[in-house]
């Protein structure tokens, strides 16, 4: 208890598994607990404007302590107050033209609640030339409430509700977690916050069919919209600890009535780190050993 403690009040993950986690087993804690985020950098082909623009993405699983009252890290006092939770920081970055966009989607998915709970709050930015958003979800009462903050006058600052569904952007922690759990079948699910940002779209339940399937030592797992020209295809590793290997988004590849497109992101380069370490000049050989491109 008192390691735990040590580690957060130090804003550091901790080197051990917390109580409400250890049911995991083994297996999970060894890889989840060891003290380190697991790090993947993917090559990017981004569908934006029409054209296919190159860039880059890193998916950031780390485990860490979450008060669910709040929504925020548990960072000091009772640890037996939180809850142990799955977060993926997931960046993109590319150019269109002379100018980049940067997009990050947080999601915090609690271990023990993988099985049957849901995403208890997703956040995403944006950034380029043109203005920047930020979107937030949080699961409150059987309900996910819902921010907005926008540049754009359309957008403009909003708050927005609905019954709790299945959410695009939790899928993701969801496989590595408890891939068994997928939801398939005929279901309603929330476009991934990125897409909503991107193609200015309101962030609400839409129909779609969700199909799982094996290919040999992978899964594959898509979301195929009915009523938006979206479809989502994640391709994983079927062994624990389920990596996420690759992943397709066809969509129009500009806004409304252009023709479809596919983004494509695949697995480059993987690594355990306690990256929130390294932060001196004397790290940034594990730049160059991820791949990570300067920006």
């Amino acid at each position: 208890m008192y390691s735990l403690f040590l580690a957060v009040l130090l804003g550091i993950a901790p080197t051990a598994p917390p109580p409400d986690a250890r049911a995991a087993g083994d297996r999970f804690g060894r890889y989840w607990y060891q003290g380190k985020a697991e790090l993947t950098r993917y090559e990017l082909n981004q569908a934006r404007y029409g054209e296919m623009h190159k860039g880059e993405a890193v998916l950031i699983f780390v485990t860490e302590p979450f008060l669910p009252d709040k929504q925020v890290k548990l960072e000091r006092g009772d640890p037996s107050k939180g809850v142990t939770v799955l977060k993926l920081n997931s960046v993109r970055k590319f150019f269109t033209g002379i100018y980049p966009y940067s997009l990050m989607t947080s999601t915090f998915t609690p271990v023990s609640f993988a099985a049957t709970g849901r995403a208890l709050k997703v956040s995403s930015s944006s950034q380029e030339w043109c203005g920047q958003t930020f979107t937030q979800l949080n699961l409150r009462g059987g309900r996910y409430e819902g921010a907005l903050r926008s540049y754009f006058e359309e957008e403009g600052d909003r708050a927005f509700g609905f019954d709790a569904a299945w959410l695009e952007d939790e899928i993701w922690t969801r496989i590595r977690l408890a891939p068994e759990t997928l939801p398939v079948g005929r279901i309603e699910v929330v476009p991934g916050l990125q897409y909503a940002r991107l193609w200015h779209k309101e962030v609400r339940p839409e129909k779609a069919e969700a199909t799982l399937h094996s290919d040999g030592r992978e899964k594959v797992y898509s979301l195929d919209y009915s009523a938006i020209p979206r479809k989502l295809t994640i391709r994983f590793e079927a062994a624990f600890p389920y990596r996420i290997v690759s992943w397709e988004e066809t969509q129009p590849g500009a806004f409304d009535g252009s023709p479809l497109l596919t983004t494509k992101a695949v697995a480059t380069k993987s690594l355990m780190l306690d990256y929130w370490k390294r932060h001196g000049n004397a790290d940034a050989h594990f730049r160059k050993e991820l791949g990570v491109t300067e920006w």
